[in-house]
């Protein structure tokens, strides 16, 4: 068989020359998907940390009030720390008479002094009092928080409750667009005017240009860009 084909090709020179055209084809076209997956794949790791950057950039968002009825801080039990620091902060410039948290009903570990474990607004209470926040001027919204959306229902309605028109909320940088979207979602008809701020990243959570250096950043970057994609279409 394999003579027959020899000999077959050798009777007609164009079969031959068609057949190592067509192998010659082959090979470029190989070479030229190789060349173009190695200049894709170098693309991709240069213009990686800019894309990482950039994505965690567009989750944070300002929206200014030059003087709020109240300051709120969403509920957070693993930057609490921050979201205290910059409300009392915010306090401090004369921002807001007063403060307002919500609990999520989160339990932090033991305190020996007072031989329980406290609730996280608890310890962000505690922490705007140790920065000069008055204790009487912390209020605490009693409705327990659920998620994001629920928080901004339960502020809505304890804002209405108190005639408050006027609020800037606080809670962490890449948590910021999705309260935003959330608290004006759901105070929507009620006249209530929401502003939010945030503390810089690199605290409690990575900075923009690092995030993708850690487990945790991913859940907080890139897990808030599913989060966002549920509740625009959950509510």
């Amino acid at each position: 068989m394999a003579t027959e084909r020899i000999g077959a090709l050798a009777a007609h020179p164009s079969g031959w020359s068609a057949n190592k055209a067509a192998k010659t084809r082959a090979r470029g076209k190989a070479s030229r998907r190789r060349r173009a997956l190695l200049i894709g794949s170098l693309c991709l790791i240069l213009l990686w940390p800019l894309f990482a950057w950039l994505s965690a950039r567009l989750l944070i968002v300002k929206s200014d009030l030059a003087s709020a009825d109240a300051i709120v801080v969403m509920s957070g039990s693993s930057t609490y720390l921050e979201r205290a620091d910059w409300a009392a902060r915010l306090y401090q410039e004369g921002r807001a008479p007063v403060i307002i948290l919500t609990n999520d009903s989160l339990i932090s570990g033991w305190d020996k002094v007072e031989e329980r474990n406290p609730y996280f607004y608890e310890l962000a209470a505690r922490e705007m009092q140790k920065r000069g926040v008055p204790e009487s001027k912390i209020q605490v919204v009693s409705d327990i928080a659920l998620g994001t959306y629920e928080e901004s229902l339960g502020l809505r309605d304890y804002a209405t409750a108190h005639k408050l028109k006027r609020l800037l909320v606080v809670t962490s940088a890449y948590h910021s667009r999705r309260t935003l979207w959330s608290m004006r979602h759901a105070c929507e008809g009620s006249g209530i005017e929401i502003g939010i701020d945030s503390p810089p990243p690199g605290w409690q959570t990575p900075a923009p240009s690092r995030w993708w250096w850690h487990r945790w950043g991913w859940k907080v970057v890139a897990g808030e860009y599913a989060k966002l994609i549920y509740y625009r279409m959950r509510y």
